[in-house]
């Protein structure tokens, strides 16, 4: 297992820690919800630098960027960025990704952290065509996420940048916390605004200390992996590996709005004949009518008890109370108030389907 730069903080701080995606990372603090929450009406720090980073540079970067992703790279400027997903040959999912503009010829790619080595092994076969100039600097950067509503007003304190003027998705290169040139974007997994910080491996302790001496008075705290989850599937969010994989397709999923067919991409055609036609199945958000909790992998059934599909991500909601969950069902049986049932052990649940994101402020 490898350890990220601040390793050592997490567990000076007593945070569980469990292998992840190769990492050893804090899953928890002092608990789940207490985080959620935390998150939700303050401001919370997570580690993840874990995650992957890409530097694809050169004249036909932007080509090469625009074959294998499945959005249209060519409408990001320099200072913004764009959500994406790496398309298979056979109809799924490599991985989902943001790409950063960060010079006229220049890109930052943030891949998941289990996917660094394959979509790496991906891009490079397909960069054949265009030998645009390729980087994996995963191993020298780190990436911290201030997510919550009092994020903006904890950091100003920190940089010369107006914190407030990032919109959704931007991004700019700036002084934070006494380091010069970091990458703070306005970009999260929790639906709670916020930023992402990345900076290199021997500046994160700097940042990291600065920050929570900064936000003290707004009562921050370091969050987990696990409110990380509940977090982002209130708000819907797809994780790699539960809710996409290489047998989904973008546009089962959910994301057809990453599809772009103005440009022609890996697999373009099949998944462009795919929307044309129909996809056979799609990906639901439902929510329990009564008490319990759905799990990935648990049968979701119909009222004769005939399996129809499968939950890929399910909890208990810290700010609802209730049981929500993703899952595949046909498409025939993904209407906004279909009723559906979540097979819970012994006991079929009934659920309902319901529109994302479980969670709006």
């Amino acid at each position: 297992m490898k350890n990220t730069a601040l390793t050592p903080t997490h567990e000076a701080l007593g945070a569980k820690i469990v292998p992840f995606a190769g990492y050893n990372m804090p899953v928890s603090y002092e608990g789940v919800n207490a985080e959620h929450e935390t998150v939700r009406k303050g401001v919370g720090v997570f580690d993840v630098s874990h995650m992957g980073e890409f530097l694809i540079s050169g004249s036909t970067a932007l080509d090469l960027i625009q074959k294998v992703t499945s959005n249209d790279a060519s409408k990001l400027t320099i200072g913004k960025a764009q959500y994406s997903c790496l398309p298979n040959e056979t109809g799924g999912i490599v991985d989902d990704l943001i790409v950063y503009r960060l010079k006229e010829d220049q890109y930052l790619l943030v891949v998941n952290a289990a996917n660094i080595e394959k979509d790496w092994k991906h891009i490079s076969k397909y960069n054949a065509d265009f030998n645009a100039d390729m980087r994996n600097i995963s191993e020298g950067y780190s990436l911290l996420a201030i997510q919550g509503p009092k994020a903006v007003e904890a950091m100003q304190a920190l940089t010369s940048v107006d914190l407030s003027a990032i919109k959704f998705y931007n991004f700019v290169v700036g002084d934070f916390a006494g380091i010069p040139h970091v990458i703070i974007s306005a970009t999260g997994y929790t639906g709670s605004g916020g930023f992402e910080i990345y900076c290199k491996n021997e500046e994160v302790k700097q940042i990291w200390d600065k920050v929570f001496e900064a936000g003290a008075a707004y009562d921050i705290k370091p969050i987990g992996l696990a409110a990380r989850d509940t977090l982002r599937l209130e708000m819907g969010y797809c994780l790699y590996g539960n809710d996409i994989n290489d047998e989904t397709s973008p546009l089962e999923a959910g994301l057809g709005w990453i599809t772009k067919f103005t440009k022609d991409f890996v697999n373009s055609e099949a998944l462009k004949e795919e929307k044309e036609q129909g996809s056979e199945r799609k990906l639901i958000a439902f929510t329990l009518d009564e008490r319990g909790i759905p799990r990935h992998d648990y049968d979701i059934v119909d009222a004769q008890g005939k399996i129809i599909g499968v939950v890929t991500s399910g909890t208990m909601s810290p700010s609802l109370g209730k049981g929500i969950g993703l899952g595949y069902v046909p498409t025939d049986l993904s209407s906004l108030g279909t009723k559906i049932n979540i097979q819970i052990r012994k006991k079929s649940v009934p659920a309902t389907v319901v529109k994302l994101p479980f969670y709006s402020v």
